[in-house]
């Protein structure tokens, strides 16, 4: 069983163990489940919580909280930095190319330091300067207010979608910050990881999602 990453969310947080992230997340129903399992049934519905490497622990899940939250919602900077304040370095990352949704974002103790996300040709999200990891690669760079937009050239807008990232991005991102969960060896990963559902999950309705 390979990594996850695309088509799918997680967070990535420093130096926890699943059960103190299972338990910031508030998931019930947890259960030990082995990598392959987790992986796959987060793909479906509900959250996995792993070490997959030493130092850092992943929680994967296509719905975090509440059961349709996205970064592109209002209660995202709240939520991500609520959860900084009890695990420390808390970083989240999304992606769905259908609906070429991609964000990024990091929290530490309780400050929210960035957070970046792309959505419908949109950038509803723009917090912080952009890192020096997206400055070099050349994405993020560039948020949806911007001025005299309405006055844009034809090459003032490629300029501008030719920061919005794509899913490999994303990826590039999540591998240098913390983890690119894509080169995980699934076969490697011994130790049982903690799947559950958040509180807006009162029960497994065995919803399905493409992988």
């Amino acid at each position: 069983m390979a990594g996850f990453g695309y088509k799918t969310s997680w967070l990535a947080v420093r130096g926890r163990t699943p059960q103190q992230v299972a338990d910031a997340l508030e998931l019930h129903h947890q259960e030990a489940v082995d990598w392959a399992t987790g992986t796959d049934r987060a793909y479906r519905y509900g959250i996995f919580v792993a070490t997959p490497v030493p130092g850092w622990t992943l929680a994967h899940g296509r719905r975090h909280v509440p059961a349709t939250f996205d970064a592109t919602e209002a209660p995202f900077p709240g939520w991500l930095t609520g959860l900084s304040r009890r695990l420390g370095e808390v970083q989240f990352f999304a992606n769905e190319r259908v609906s070429d949704y991609h964000a990024w974002a990091r929290a530490q103790d309780g400050e929210l330091l960035r957070a970046y996300c792309f959505g419908d040709g949109e950038v509803p999200l723009f917090i912080g300067a952009p890192t020096a990891d997206e400055i070099e690669l050349g994405t993020g760079t560039r948020g949806g207010e911007e001025p005299d937009k309405e006055q844009w050239s034809d090459d003032d807008w490629t300029a501008w979608y030719e920061t919005t990232p794509s899913e490999d991005e994303v990826m590039a991102i999540a591998g240098r910050w913390s983890i690119d969960p894509t080169t995980i060896d699934g076969a490697t990963v011994t130790a049982l990881g903690i799947y559950g559902l958040p509180p807006s999950m009162p029960g497994d309705r065995g919803l399905t999602g493409p992988r």
